[in-house]
């Protein structure tokens, strides 16, 4: 038999406006997935990998900005879905993580498939539910439509992310034959309204009065999603020089008149006088670039944060005021207020921009083929509609060294790990009519493979792996490039490549070793298909990391500052 309040918790995710529920096999789970899956309203995939599964309803929920729920059965299933649910937390993405658990009085007793559930995720969830797990008195049902209905809003309310509800479940497990499951028709719903967060007349004036101060303004946005409103600010203020605006690529701000090839030159001694700011105002989540943070730790300036719930984030280690606004709304009314900068700062800033720009094509074309000129050509070939998923590692770090881009960029920079970059990829794939397209190295390629591991299609799915058999980026890396057990301990050579991958699940595949052969593959990669595709890119890391270098010196020899 089927519990109501199990049926009654469905429903109330269905009229909280859930439709997508990734879930696992798992006996102990069964009435939770037999009641997602006989509801009509819900669209229920089977993922077996507990560690892909939370990682494709990542992705969905990314696309979505919906909650997706996961639902796996009792043990260890659970400590799978923890590296999603630590990038969902960081990464502010909605998801309701239901895991079935044994009743109290069996845990930690040597009953099977049992471990401590209960608050397991820690602090990488918004909050963490305990279901009731009995129903005698209506007061415990009430209570499991509570906490049914505060689970769903908090995983939605500023800052979104994912929240866990533990539901310990006796024996049966499964119903009767031929009993019907009764979904109420007018399930108790809680509705939020949240109100637009923006600061007071009096704050603003008193910021007014401040802004004259400062004749150096840097903007610095961090990651976030695509946003056109926010985008035409930000070019408002760029191209009339109210601010210099620094846009990595997971900005997707990366608009007229920002900066985004600073990657060329931030470190150089030379020019931290002339670029340094007095002023920084920042929004968004994480940066991918490095030589932005030290630049920025270095400056003896005034930071101010925007952030909606206030909460300090303080990383450039120079925070001086938090502004509780929605960056929309006080960078909207900033537009309005700020005078042009110093006269030749902005200036400084386009002149290194403009000279990188004109250097970087062409030292691209001097190099023998190989990551990096061959990224530059991916990008140059992507649809101008549909997203490109980065994984981490070298992959999103040449896209930041490659400047702007239209198409809207997601990586999962939460905790920047690169076990779940093609579960996420094939997530957004599921949810979107739109070509999705994931650039990702050979080791987190190889680490996630079970992320094709499923029944489902994903003909706008198009993957290219650089595979230079080795961890690349650690002779990037000064410290571990100067070991001499680098080769073994750190890149971990491995002589993997795709095609077994692509004949076992019927997708199509293609190697390239050559610029001509690179450009030959990507003529038909966007063409309609039944299946995904692959591109695997065979390189040398030694190459590469000489190539970079190569790169990097050539446009130190032609800046002139």
């Amino acid at each position: 038999m089927i519990l109501q309040p199990i049926l009654d918790l469905v429903t109330i995710c269905a009229a909280q406006g859930i439709r997508q529920v990734v879930l696992s096999p798992g006996s102990r789970c069964a009435p939770l997935t037999l009641a997602f899956a006989r509801h009509p309203e819900m669209e229920v995939r089977t993922i077996s990998d507990e560690r892909s599964a939370a990682f494709i309803a990542l992705g969905m929920a990314q696309q979505l900005k919906q909650p997706v729920v996961l639902v796996c059965t009792s043990g260890s299933a659970a400590l799978n879905y923890f590296p999603a649910i630590a990038e969902a937390f960081f990464q502010q993405i909605p998801l309701l993580v239901l895991t079935a658990d044994r009743p109290p009085e069996w845990v930690d007793q040597w009953d099977g498939q049992t471990i401590f559930q209960e608050e397991v995720y820690g602090k990488h969830v918004k909050k963490s539910f305990r279901f009731p797990d009995t129903f005698a008195h209506a007061d415990q049902v009430r209570h499991a439509h509570r906490i049914s209905n505060e689970a769903i809003l908090l995983s939605r309310q500023f800052p979104a992310g994912p929240v866990h509800l533990n539901i310990p479940l006796r024996e049966p497990f499964y119903p009767e034959e031929g009993e019907i499951f009764n979904f109420p028709k007018h399930p108790p719903v809680v509705t939020l309204e949240s109100p637009e967060i923006r600061l007071s007349d009096a704050s603003l004036e008193k910021l007014k009065s401040e802004l004259a101060n400062f004749k150096r303004i840097l903007l610095v946005p961090g990651q976030q999603e695509e946003n056109p409103a926010l985008l035409a600010v930000i070019e408002h203020l760029a191209q009339n020089q109210q601010a210099v605006v620094v846009a990595d690529s997971l900005s997707n701000l990366q608009g007229k008149g920002t900066i985004t090839l600073h990657d060329h030159w931030l470190g150089r001694e030379e020019l931290q006088e002339a670029l340094a700011p007095d002023l920084v105002i920042s929004f968004g989540k994480s940066i991918i670039s490095k030589s932005l943070k030290l630049f920025l730790r270095k400056q003896e300036i005034q930071h101010w944060h925007i952030q909606p719930d206030a909460q300090a984030k303080d990383t450039y280690a120079r925070l001086t005021r938090i502004l509780g606004s929605e960056p929309l709304a006080f960078l909207t009314w900033l537009a309005t207020q700020l005078p042009s900068l110093e006269s030749d700062y902005a200036q400084r800033w386009q002149l290194m921009e403009e000279q990188v720009a004109a250097i970087l094509p062409k030292a691209l074309k001097e190099v023998e083929f190989g990551e990096y000129p061959a990224v530059n050509q991916i990008l140059d070939a992507l649809p101008a509609t549909g997203q490109l998923q980065v994984a981490n590692s070298m992959a999103i770090r040449y896209v930041n060294f490659l400047g702007r881009r239209a198409q809207e960029i997601c990586c999962n920079r939460g905790t920047s790990g690169i076990d779940g970059s093609n579960s996420t990829a094939v997530g957004a794939s599921l949810v979107s009519q739109e070509p999705v397209t994931l650039l990702t190295g050979d080791m987190a390629f190889f680490y996630d493979r079970n992320a094709f591991w499923h029944n489902y299609p994903m003909p706008n799915l198009r993957v290219i792996v650089l595979n230079n058999h080795a961890g690349g980026i650690f002779r990037l890396i000064d410290g571990p490039a100067r070991q001499p057990e680098l080769v073994e301990f750190f890149e971990t050579k491995q002589s993997l490549n795709a095609s077994s991958l692509a004949s076992e699940y019927g997708f199509d595949y293609a190697s390239v070793m050559t610029s001509e052969e690179l450009k030959s593959a990507l003529v038909k990669f966007y063409e309609p298909s039944t299946q995904p595709k692959i591109i695997e890119i065979s390189s040398s890391s030694p190459r590469n990391a000489e190539i970079l270098k190569q790169i990097k010196g050539s446009i130190a020899a032609s800046l002139v500052y």
